[in-house]
């Protein structure tokens, strides 16, 4: 079964723009390195819940939106192997850079999924 990098991040509105172009270099050198697809979605209807929520788990502020976003490779194995390649990529090592970032990353949330069905 393939693997999931999925990730949650808050992504201030006037920095949506410089936001999507970052992610379109990092999709383009995920998929050159081996993901299979490199997935970015902005909140459309994404409403604070009574205990938990996306905007909550971001800690959403005020002229934000929430960014959900999943990579999928072959296997963890894969995974690891092409993270291990982007990491070291001189390409990105601008964006790293915390001060370069067009979200607050300390914010952000991300975890590895084994994907149990895939229809």
């Amino acid at each position: 079964m393939p693997y999931v990098d999925g990730f949650v991040l808050p992504v201030p509105m006037k920095n949506l723009d410089a936001y999507k172009k970052m992610s379109n270099t990092c999709g383009a050198i995920w998929r050159e390195y081996g993901a299979l697809e490199y997935r970015e979605c902005v909140g459309d209807d994404v409403k604070p819940g009574e205990h938990t929520s996306f905007p909550q788990a971001v800690k959403l502020e005020e002229g934000e939106t929430v960014v959900f976003s999943w990579i999928v490779y072959e296997s963890r194995a894969k995974r690891d192997e092409v993270n291990e390649k982007v990491m070291k990529d001189p390409r990105l090592a601008e964006w790293m850079k915390p001060e370069s970032m067009p979200f607050d990353g300390k914010r952000m949330f991300w975890g590895g999924f084994e994907m149990i069905i895939d229809l």
